[in-house]
């Protein structure tokens, strides 16, 4: 009951996140614009991942401890196609360097990618809804 408690948690913070996600990348691009979508990729990310944890465990018995993992064991599972799950990889290692996005540059290549990113952690929330009954 208590795991199951958990799993409605994450999925109901990844919402969340993934609301203010898309909020953000409706708005015109502008510095401000893209720095803010940056930070609620980096959480959304964050909610997502940790879903896909407990979804693992609760679910399928699986433990995973990071974030590649976790996309490594979605993928094994069929939340993600093959393509996804290099898609997952790529998005794991602009995540780590949100951190650098005081180098415009960076900062600028990783905003380009977020709609998709977006586009494919809804994906696999709506995936873990589906298959575990949540809603």
């Amino acid at each position: 009951m208590e795991r199951e408690y958990k799993l409605q948690m994450k999925a109901r913070v990844a919402k969340r996140a993934l609301g203010t996600l898309q909020e953000i990348m409706d708005e015109p691009y502008s510095v401000i614009i893209r720095d803010a979508a940056i930070q609620r990729f980096e959480y959304t990310f964050e909610a997502i991942w940790k879903l896909i944890k407990e979804y693992l465990f609760e679910m399928q018995g699986v433990m995973c401890n990071s974030p590649k993992s976790c996309f490594r064991e979605a993928f094994k599972m069929g939340l993600v196609n093959e393509a996804e799950s290099m898609q997952t990889l790529y998005m794991t290692d602009d995540r780590n360097m949100t951190t650098h996005t005081y180098h415009e540059d960076v900062a600028e290549e990783i905003y380009k990618e977020l709609s998709g990113y977006y586009l494919l952690m809804n994906k696999i929330y709506v995936n873990i809804i589906m298959d575990s009954g949540l809603d």
